[in-house]
């Protein structure tokens, strides 16, 4: 079977928020990002080993039990020489599989972090959602992986530093969509609160199931997307050092196809 069929359905254009440059929210007139207050968020651990850091990394959006498509976007990655493959969260609560998908991810070694919905599986928060998982729905291994789930972790690759979470930093909510103005960007302040720690050049997330590559200072947000069927499924490959974020489209569950590709 080939997964992988080289066509383009999706311009460039759709993914890059046309807001990328913009003036503080804090100031009425433009500053140096480099003179603005450094702020701080929780410590995180480097979880790679690789000496250099890490050169190709696959990112798996938000799962939300498409146990199937993940299966696909692993097989994918098998063949893709990568130093890592991660998963920005929001695992549970889906159409498909829990106990499989968790099975699948621990398999194939995928480091993950925790999303609002495991937050509020935890919880018992939300239950009401379609498609809501609850405890009774887990076997104990799968339970006790959601548990150990951290917020986010800190990764050294070829090209700086980098951050996987699943919103923005410690607020699993936060995210950028494409359509943001510039008033939206302005008060996102979880946003804002990472620019100008000035200490991740790149941010790896999700949340918003929206693709996005976009700019802020000297820091690059890039959202996976989600493998969920209703939101444009796909899988991305983030190439550090030729500096090119990849696309890939899901549009069924054993197929996989080329789609935009982004300069970093």
């Amino acid at each position: 079977m080939n997964l992988f069929n080289r066509e383009r359905e999706i311009k460039i254009e759709s993914c890059i928020n046309p807001q990328s440059a913009i003036r503080n929210p804090q100031s009425a007139i433009p500053i140096p990002y480099s003179s603005l207050p450094m702020v701080n968020i929780c410590q995180v651990t480097i979880d790679n080993n690789i000496t250099g850091g890490l050169r190709r990394v696959g990112v798996l959006g938000d799962i939300h039990c498409e146990d199937d498509r993940l299966e696909t976007a692993l097989r994918f990655f098998e063949a893709g020489r990568l130093d890592l493959v991660c998963s920005v969260g929001d695992v549970v609560d889906g159409p498909g599989d829990p106990n499989r998908t968790i099975d699948l991810l621990i398999e194939h070694n995928v480091v993950c972090v925790r999303g609002n919905h495991e937050r509020w599986l935890l919880k018992g928060e939300m239950r009401d959602l379609p498609d809501a998982n609850t405890y009774i729905d887990f076997k104990m291994s799968s339970w006790e992986f959601v548990k150990k789930l951290p917020l986010y972790r800190k990764f050294e690759t070829v090209a700086g530093a980098m951050l996987l979470c699943h919103g923005l930093g410690e607020y699993d909510m936060g995210g950028v969509w494409p359509w943001d103005d510039t008033m939206t960007l302005h008060s996102n302040y979880a946003l804002w609160k990472l620019v100008n720690l000035h200490e991740y050049d790149f941010v790896i997330n999700g949340h918003t199931h929206r693709r996005l590559v976009q700019k802020f200072d000297d820091l690059t947000l890039i959202n996976a997307g989600a493998l969920f069927r209703e939101h444009n499924p796909c899988c991305l490959i983030v190439d550090f050092e030729s500096r090119v974020a990849e696309y890939l489209n899901l549009p069924g569950e054993d197929k996989i196809v080329e789609a935009e590709r982004i300069e970093l």
